[in-house]
């Protein structure tokens, strides 16, 4: 039970949403953006409050308190939106991917060039290890293979 009223039930890999005994809204179990959307639903139209989804389904009240926010502010499309960014750095576009290539190609290290573009040093080395950025290596860092050592079977006394 969520509320006095209002219950939560789960049968056969969906989810149902009960008012009075009368099942209001439903949705797949796996199906996140729909909870969200109905759970944020039920806080705006009075039925209950964060807290009482928040200890239901054991999120946090931040969270709620955030879909519930964006909801209000967004409407109902905002959860159904395909994210146009998804795998890919929102920060890391074309443009900046060629000047923070360059910066590499010219020795600069991951940390400065991070710092100089506000960016994470991960997401460049995200980057680079997704093969979107080359790291040019020198001196040190030079990645080399150095001659298998040779071992006899059997060692001379």
């Amino acid at each position: 039970m969520i509320t006095l009223t209002l219950g939560v039930r789960e049968q056969n890999d969906t989810v149902y949403y009960l008012h009075g005994g009368m099942p209001i809204f439903s949705h797949a179990k796996r199906a996140l953006k729909k909870f969200r959307y109905i759970t944020s639903n039920l806080i705006l139209q009075g039925l209950c409050s964060n807290q009482d989804i928040g200890d239901t389904v054991h999120v946090s009240t931040d969270s709620v308190r955030r879909w519930k926010r964006l909801l209000s502010e967004q409407g109902k499309q905002a959860f159904f939106i395909d994210e146009t960014c998804h795998g890919w750095s929102h920060k890391l576009l074309p443009d900046v991917l060629v000047r923070i290539q360059g910066k590499l190609d010219k020795g600069q290290s991951v940390n400065s060039i991070a710092k100089e573009e506000h960016l994470s040093e991960g997401s460049i080395r995200a980057s680079i290890k997704l093969g979107r950025l080359k790291k040019r290596f020198s001196g040190s860092n030079f990645p080399h293979n150095p001659q298998p050592k040779k071992y006899s079977r059997c060692s001379s006394i």
